[in-house]
């Protein structure tokens, strides 16, 4: 999520924001004024992660893991400091059987609700978050690592995003839709109603905790469906908390919380789950390697998946087509969104920079503007702080620090030049954190490794490339095809043609233009293509995914018209039967007048 340098804004641009802003907050005002009393927000509470826990306050891990010798327990802890969080016990195949069969059971009176009904629960969880923010992003900070403008960007605004979308567009979504009809049948009406599929799950990542599981709660919850979410393991703690918060909203809006579960387990009993026939659909949001083993378990019950698989998303950044000169302005601003786009959350972000794709120009300004500020990134635990001192947190475990050493290493021998980082992070403060240094990876070429395979940490690797062709051939070069970003000067007729060009050609599911990732806040439909799975979540198509597309075929004056089986054609079929068959096609789908005349007299037997 971009972050905007107000104070590199002109004074036009800031009276554009206000007018829109005040647009927006009035058509908020006339919708709140309209509502009926039956879709009020509810206050509730809950205790914070912290006073759940407050007995392994002050415990700091020597070696920092989620296993624990000798105990099937999962043991969570800090990354940004090696504090322990307390332990959580992993669902048992029988605990899996318990959640969905419950869930089944209160799906039944959910899946009957109206959708004001369903939009309470929705208005009523917007107002818990938007009051309890700091406790959210705590609990994120301390389960994932991040900073905490991180989280209130990456976890708290994308999700109440989601929540608003929802509340003002997802019934019109859902509504039953109207199809066409045709000659033949011009007295039928046809439509497609979106109904629930019944119980639905969940498999998300680590790097969101608080929107991976929102995300696809809210939509289970609006199209009438119950859900089962299984949360990494890496961050099984505060996930107990969110769902907490999503099954107490429901309790106080008078429904069963059974229509929520949040479990969490063990790779070896997640396989279990994701074959359980209870279950009418699955979004998978994780790497590839474990999609093709959830892939694989689903096909046993046929159960339709979702999968997003992360991406190695280029940022191409082009010159003026005229030889002219951008801006210092318009670099700075690129070079800003640049920076967020890779370093946010510690780069463990699916739809972050992984290669900035440069044309010659902006290459050498690209350098000059980011080699100092990624160098000057400050590591830490922000929670430490009284704000802005931390620019980026932890990664969430030391896992892969050896094989990103080893990929920047390989690169370097290729020709490439680490300009700054390129090594794990020894904080003095907190011997058990994960920290990662701020890599930045210049002369970069197409062949080497690290241009390829997605890295998922705080690396900003930069390709020099000479033509726009050569730009989009690079871009579409490897296994992945999630999103995409393109900047380019927009001040000619050309230049913005050049641009939307790039943009057309992009192998990818999405893609931002002069920004990055924006195509997420506004709840367009989010996926990839490739390597980087299938199927859609958010939006129309993302709630729509959700239900079973039931078409439906009524007569439009049943008192007058029905269809009736001609005698010719009724079983045991009779002479000509064949011929006014003919007929009927013709009339029904022939080119011309002629053609359907000629129909007629065969249906009529001229």
């Amino acid at each position: 999520m971009q972050l905007t340098n107000l104070p590199a804004l002109s004074s036009q641009t800031v009276q554009a924001c206000a007018v829109i802003a005040a647009a927006g907050l009035l058509s908020w005002l006339v919708y709140s004024l309209t509502r009926t009393d039956e879709e009020q927000a509810i206050q509730y509470s809950v205790p914070t992660p912290e006073q759940l826990s407050a007995g392994w306050r002050g415990i700091i891990l020597e070696e920092s893991s989620i296993k624990v010798s000798g105990s099937t327990a999962i043991q969570c802890y800090a990354p940004a400091t090696g504090n322990l969080l307390g332990l959580v016990n992993p669902v048992t195949p029988d605990g899996i059987d318990r959640a969905i069969s419950n869930a089944t059971k209160a799906q039944k009176a959910w899946a009957r609700t109206t959708f004001a009904q369903r939009r309470r629960v929705l208005k009523t969880l917007l107002t818990f978050i938007l009051d309890n923010q700091d406790d959210i992003v705590r609990a994120a900070c301390l389960d994932s690592g991040k900073t905490r403008v991180d989280a209130l960007f990456g976890e708290v605004l994308v999700t109440v995003e989601k929540l608003r979308w929802t509340i003002l567009h997802g019934e019109k979504a859902l509504k039953p839709s109207r199809r066409p009809t045709n000659l033949l049948m011009f007295y039928k009406k046809n439509e497609v109603r979106y109904e629930p599929l019944g119980v639905v799950a969940a498999c998300v990542s680590w790097n969101y905790p608080f929107h991976n599981f929102f995300g696809p709660t809210i939509s289970a919850l609006f199209s009438g469906n119950a859900i089962v979410v299984k949360n990494s393991e890496q961050t099984a703690w505060s996930s107990s908390y969110y769902a907490t918060i999503v099954r107490s909203a429901l309790s106080a809006c008078g429904h069963d919380a059974d229509i929520v579960h949040a479990i969490s387990c063990w790779p070896s009993t997640a396989a279990y789950f994701a074959r359980h026939p209870g279950l009418s659909h699955l979004t998978f949001i994780g790497s590839r390697p474990v999609a093709h083993e959830v892939a694989k378990e689903a096909a046993k019950s046929l159960t339709p998946l979702c999968v997003e698989l992360g991406g190695k998303d280029a940022a191409i950044v082009l010159d003026d087509p005229r030889g002219h000169a951008v801006s210092e302005g318009e670099m700075s601003r690129v070079a800003s969104i640049i920076m967020r786009g890779v370093f946010q959350s510690g780069g463990q972000n699916c739809i972050g920079i992984e290669r900035i794709v440069a044309m010659p120009k902006a290459h050498k300004r690209l350098i000059e503007m980011l080699e100092p500020r990624i160098k000057a990134l400050r590591l830490g635990n922000d929670l430490d702080t009284n704000g802005g001192e931390v620019d980026m947190g932890a990664m969430i475990s030391a896992a892969s620090f050896s094989r990103l050493e080893a990929l920047i290493a390989e690169a370097v021998a290729q020709g490439a030049r680490c300009l700054t980082g390129g090594h794990r992070h020894y904080h003095p403060e907190h011997q058990s954190a994960h920290y990662f240094e701020p890599t930045l990876l210049v002369n970069v070429t197409p062949d080497m490794r690290i241009a390829q395979e997605e890295v998922f940490a705080p690396i900003c690797t930069i390709m020099h490339v000479e033509s726009v062709d050569a730009c989009i051939t690079i871009a579409n070069s490897t296994a992945y095809g999630l999103g995409a970003s393109v900047f380019g000067p927009t001040t000619s007729h050309d230049a913005r043609e050049q641009v939307q060009y790039v943009a057309d050609q992009l192998k990818a599911g999405m893609v931002a233009v002069n920004d990055f990732a924006v195509f997420y806040a506004v709840q367009l439909p989010f996926g990839g293509v490739k390597g980087s799975g299938y199927g859609r979540f958010a939006g129309e198509e993302g709630l729509r995914s959700l239900c079973n597309a039931k078409s439906v075929c009524v007569d439009r004056w049943p008192g007058l018209i029905k269809t009736s089986i001609p005698p010719q054609l009724d079983y045991p079929l009779r002479a000509g039967a064949f011929a006014m068959g003919r007929g009927v096609v013709e009339v029904g789908y022939g080119e011309d007048w002629r053609r359907r005349v000629q129909g007629l007299r065969r249906m009529v037997g001229w």
